[in-house]
């Protein structure tokens, strides 16, 4: 928003995120925010705050863009964070305000939101509904370039509210698309479950290509050729991790069960577990290829990330692998080029090298989980050299199989046995 002009304050229940954002740091890592964090603070559009209250005064329009996590020992969402955010902000919006959602809910959250506030705001106040389609390593490029935009909304005045606020992207003919509460809503998780299904039916088909002796990497070419189909999202290997697709299509599905609508939704079961099945797989592939036992054994997974670009370890199938051969008695040891510090917090009594070269010393087998650039760039010979055995699985299907193996590496793929 601030670098569409507008004057922002930001608000955050932690004052030492609050303190390192005001300072123009991100407490995370996403490319090219850094620049235009620190640039809007020294524009003065853009400042940071713990108090609601203060924010309440100064604004106009209130985004809430907290997370919606799984519910311990549950499918379904934690919608813990977004009526929290609700309950502290209703007392203090001003007559008129309009308060926008784009976290990722159930569908009918907008409604109750809505009813609540008609019960305990200022008059006037209204509710849209504006979900966001940011890719993590792609954030600002999708913020200010986005392929659409969706607003749920109830009134004229709410529409042309949002209309201003886009309207430097509506200048560059981004789709703007008006929607009523529940089908803006739905727009995120039906795309999220969309996109888990495309990667789990190619990893499927990885299945029965190890089965038949075919090359899944050649059948995805072949078939995304079919204009209907695409290559994008057709790229075989460990499957999808990260804090968006495994929970929204759990929280999708135990949704339908709540609304009725339970058997529209049962394949995304399937979905899950071909994707969970993917990691299981390559531990048993990096077992066979160890013969039969972890015990002592050094293994380097490269990747902690649940994919390149970001810093995001959850649900990461690369520290998923990593867990689980460690827990088998091997000595693993993990490379990621900005994941680490998150990964030693979820996993602490792992083995994490910050030098490339320093994970892959003395290794029995390596690991290429996260497809990170920086792994395609290695030279196999410079890594024969350090490495204990010369044995690599390509749990992405990026790494050159002839260049591997030119090195002496015994390369495996997922999907493509004989590779």
């Amino acid at each position: 928003m601030a670098e569409l002009g507008f004057e922002v304050i930001g608000v955050d229940v932690d004052p030492q995120k609050v303190a390192i954002l005001q300072r123009g740091e991100v407490p995370f890592y996403e490319p090219g925010l850094d620049e235009v964090l620190a640039s809007n603070i020294a524009a003065g559009r853009l400042r940071f705050t713990t108090s609601i209250e203060e924010a309440a005064a100064f604004a106009d329009i209130h985004f809430t863009c907290v997370g919606t996590p799984q519910l311990a020992g549950a499918q379904r969402a934690d919608m813990t964070q977004v009526f929290g955010s609700i309950e502290a902000l209703a007392p203090h919006l001003r007559p008129g305000a309009l308060v926008v959602g784009k976290s990722t809910v159930p569908v009918g959250t907008a409604n109750v939101i809505a009813e609540r506030l008609a019960k305990i705001a200022a008059p006037g106040v209204e509710v849209a509904w504006n979900p966001e389609f940011l890719r993590e390593g792609f954030a600002v490029e999708d913020t200010l370039r986005p392929d659409r935009l969706v607003v749920g909304v109830r009134s004229q005045r709410a529409e042309d509210l949002l209309r201003e606020v886009y309207a430097p992207l509506l200048a560059i003919g981004t789709p703007f698309l008006v929607t009523d509460f529940p089908t803006a809503e739905l727009v995120k998780v039906a795309a999220n479950s969309f996109l888990a299904t495309k990667i789990s039916f190619i990893n499927a088909m990885a299945e029965v290509c190890e089965a038949a002796g075919a090359d899944v990497a050649q059948l995805a070419e072949a078939i995304g050729y079919d204009p209907r189909i695409g290559h994008r999202f057709l790229s075989a290997g460990v499957g999808f991790g990260g804090g968006c697709l495994p929970k929204d299509i759990r929280a999708f599905m135990a949704r339908a069960g709540e609304i009725g609508a339970e058997e529209a939704l049962t394949f995304l079961r399937e979905v899950d577990q071909i994707n969970l099945r993917r990691r299981s797989h390559t531990v048993d592939l990096a077992l066979a290829t160890l013969g039969g036992s972890f015990a002592g054994k050094g293994v380097t997974v490269l990747g902690a990330a649940f994919k390149p670009n970001s810093d995001d370890v959850r649900d990461s199938p690369a520290l998923d692998i990593a867990v689980s051969i460690d827990n088998a008695g091997a000595r693993v040891k993990v490379h990621d080029p900005k994941a680490l510090a998150n990964a030693a917090r979820v996993y602490p009594n792992m083995t994490y090298e910050q030098d490339v070269m320093s994970a892959l010393k003395g290794a029995d087998l390596i690991i290429h989980v996260t497809e990170w650039t920086e792994y395609r760039e290695l030279d196999p010979q410079e890594v024969a050299k350090v490495v204990n055995s010369r044995h690599i699985i390509d749990g992405r299907n990026t790494l050159d199989p002839a260049a591997w193996r030119k090195a002496g590496f015994t390369y495996r793929a997922l999907g493509r046995p004989n590779a």
